[in-house]
């Protein structure tokens, strides 16, 4: 660091300047004075919230750029943050037997799209590893090698040829599986994003009370709550709501509650019961206390319709919305708010 730049203190001014400006006026101090006691109503997210504005104000300066001051807003939420707000579900882990082929991994690969597999024995209950892209190719190369030599070549060069290696292998003998993290879902966000840092292993598996796998947490689903969704080139723009028609939405069971709301308008679950669901799915199993066939109709409170598309016996995909009443396929269900039961998910992660 030099000279210059260490003479400079936290409210970004120098040495010399401090004659000039009172240092209670800087903008670290207000923000301590923010963070500190003395708050009634305001949250802390607002009080920060507050602070940056009233400095670009009072200093004549121009405001914190949207994104710069959402990262510092965001950061203020992640430290309140649990592993059970932000990992990814049971439901939607994307993992594969160690019984597996080479071949079947490869595929998995493939289609889930991240450069992280976890390994598991029979059940996502019996996590073992994890599998990284990296260490997948290095393997692939070193054993699908075989020397061809070119016309006029004076050396030979090596040649890479899937044939070449016996895609039957098991996955469990490759050799290649590194250890994950195991953390309960009570733990805080921060404090894995810390862990994850010191120890260089970035993937974590979510263990309940019983030490069944809850969950699956990676530091990109940790960075990402700062920073916003990253996205690199082979990601595809996931559109979780879509509209059908003038009177119908269709859209994934996974939609957070919060973002329906905000797209219909109305208010889907009381105050009081928030708590008990975080998507679309889950609130139609929190009304019916189970879960619905394909085609089945469930009367909202709001006058709304949920009409399920897809659905399997453990979990609903799919579903449209209808803001207008229309003739059920099936009797249609008026749903009262029932006790939360646990769903059984499907194998299915997430790097």
């Amino acid at each position: 660091m030099d000279e210059d730049q260490s003479s400079r203190s936290l409210d970004g001014t120098s040495p010399t300047s401090e004659n000039s400006r009172n240092d209670n006026t800087g903008l670290w101090s207000r923000i301590k004075r923010a963070l500190g006691g003395g708050r009634t109503d305001e949250t802390l997210r607002e009080s920060l919230e507050g602070v940056l504005d009233r400095h670009a104000e009072e200093e004549g300066t121009a405001a914190f750029r949207a994104d710069a001051k959402s990262m510092m807003l965001n950061l203020i939420e992640f430290s309140d943050l649990r592993l059970d707000d932000v990992m990814v579900p049971r439901a939607e882990i994307i993992a594969i037997d160690a019984a597996s082929s080479v071949s079947e991994l490869l595929d998995c690969f493939l289609k889930a799209g991240h450069s992280r597999l976890p390994i598991y024995h029979d059940t996502l209950d019996e996590p073992l590893g994890m599998i990284h892209i990296k260490d997948f190719l290095e393997w692939l190369n070193s054993n699908d090698k075989r020397v061809q030599e070119k016309p006029r070549a004076k050396k030979a060069v090596p040649i890479l040829s899937l044939s070449a290696t016996d895609l039957k292998t098991p996955v469990s003998e490759l050799g290649i599986m590194r250890e994950l993290l195991y953390v309960p879902p009570s733990m805080p966000a921060a404090d894995l994003l810390v862990k994850m840092q010191s120890t260089h292993v970035h993937m974590a598996v979510v263990v309940d009370e019983y030490g069944g796998t809850d969950g699956l947490a990676t530091i990109e689903d940790l960075v990402e709550e700062i920073v916003g969704d990253i996205a690199d080139e082979h990601d595809e723009k996931d559109e979780l709501i879509t509209r059908a028609s003038d009177t119908s939405w269709l859209a994934e069971a996974r939609l957070e509650i919060e973002d329906a709301e905000s797209v219909l308008g109305l208010k889907l679950l009381p105050a009081d019961e928030e708590e008990e669901a975080d998507t679309l799915g889950g609130l139609i199993f929190h009304m019916l206390g189970r879960v619905p066939v394909r085609g089945e109709l469930i009367k909202h409170d709001s006058g709304i319709e949920f009409e399920i598309v897809a659905a399997d016996p453990r979990r609903v995909r799919r579903l449209a919305i209808h803001t207008k009443p229309r003739k059920a396929r099936q009797p249609s269900s008026t749903a009262k708010p029932a006790a939360k039961t646990s769903e059984e998910p499907s194998p299915q992660v997430q790097n």
